[in-house]
């Protein structure tokens, strides 16, 4: 009787298929990294921005991605238990997210065009430092760990339970056709423009600066990398593993929040807004395409804003870790 050893399950093409699209897009972007650090010289000033609009386009793709799922996943919350005779639910569900992303467009035009009167009005220079500090606050807001905790058990449980209360209501007669279509639509157009309307006050500092072409990409590769998690999602119903996304994309972003805090600091160093102290030593440390991929640049105020930024995002982690830990009343009482 001869044994045989077990051979190894084969990888299904379009697992394959799927891991060679990741590294082949991972390696793209690293090569456009290294390509940049080679042909890249000098330090930004107030005509070419500190960070290429190609690095710009990849943070922005991030931040509109990491929007976007968070609307998903509160969409899901309110559709999870639409099926059967309930199923026809969703249409204003949908229709209400549709109304939320073109309010989104319409605020994106209405918010360009008060940055471009206040331009006439004010120094370029302190508009372009005053809508940076905007997008740092968003940016913050959104890698507030701390009160993540509060968004998920505050924000989408409310989307649950107003869910809940439109449905119950319309099966117990106390509530019209008409107003239960508007509120289940209510709910699709909050769950999305909440997110839209932070992206637009984001994406204020980078069009300034750089225009619409890195922005309007950046945009839509996040939009993409949204509609392939949707169609996923609420097409082929797959289980994702949301966590580990919003993890890594809290990552990501919290890369960009460094990178924005010292361009930030920078801009309202030539704004003239916060003195600029050079640190001798770390200027032949820091080489010059440092300061155009991660805005490092070595001034005290700076790399002190981007220190800041990072206990900030950290400790809030660290409080939120030690708050989840803490035992409950109950649970320390008697166990």
């Amino acid at each position: 009787m001869t044994r045989t050893t077990p051979s190894l399950r084969p990888q299904s093409p379009r697992r394959l298929t799927t891991r060679l699209l990741l590294v082949a897009a991972a390696l793209l972007v690293v090569g456009v990294l290294v390509w940049q650090g080679v042909t890249a010289h000098g330090s930004p000033d107030p005509e070419d921005p500190g960070v290429s609009p190609t690095m710009a386009l990849l943070y922005i793709a991030v931040l509109v991605f990491r929007e976007g799922l968070e609307s998903i996943l509160v969409l899901a919350a309110i559709t999870a238990s639409m099926v059967g005779s309930r199923q026809t639910h969703r249409r204003p569900v949908v229709i209400g997210a549709g109304w939320g992303f073109l309010a989104t467009l319409v605020t994106w035009f209405v918010a360009v065009r008060i940055v471009s009167d206040l331009t006439g009005y004010l120094p370029a220079l302190s508009v372009q430092a005053a809508t940076g500090l905007l997008a740092v606050i968003v940016l913050l807001l959104v890698m507030n760990w701390f009160f993540h905790k509060v968004y998920w058990a505050g924000w989408i449980s409310m989307h649950a339970r107003k869910k809940k209360d439109l449905l119950d209501s319309a099966a117990a007669d106390r509530l019209s056709t008409v107003r239960l279509l508007w509120g289940l639509g209510l709910l699709g157009f909050a769950s999305l423009y909440r997110e839209g309307f932070e992206v637009v006050l984001f994406l204020q500092s980078y069009y300034l600066r750089l225009g619409g072409r890195p922005v309007l990409g950046g945009v839509l590769l996040g939009l993409l990398l949204t509609g392939a998690v949707a169609v996923l999602t609420f097409v082929a119903h797959h289980r994702l593993p949301y966590r580990q996304m919003l993890v890594l994309t809290g990552v990501l972003l919290g890369c960009v929040l460094l990178v924005m805090v010292g361009e930030q600091a920078q801009e309202m160093q030539l704004a003239q807004w916060i003195p600029t102290t050079p640190i001798p030593h770390l200027s032949s440390l820091i080489p010059a395409w440092m300061g155009l991929w991660f805005a490092v640049f070595p001034t005290v105020e700076t790399l002190g804003a981007q220190l800041l930024a990072a206990l900030l995002v950290i400790g809030s982690y660290l409080a939120a870790r030690v708050r989840t830990l803490r035992p409950r009343p109950a649970e320390a009482v008697g166990g």
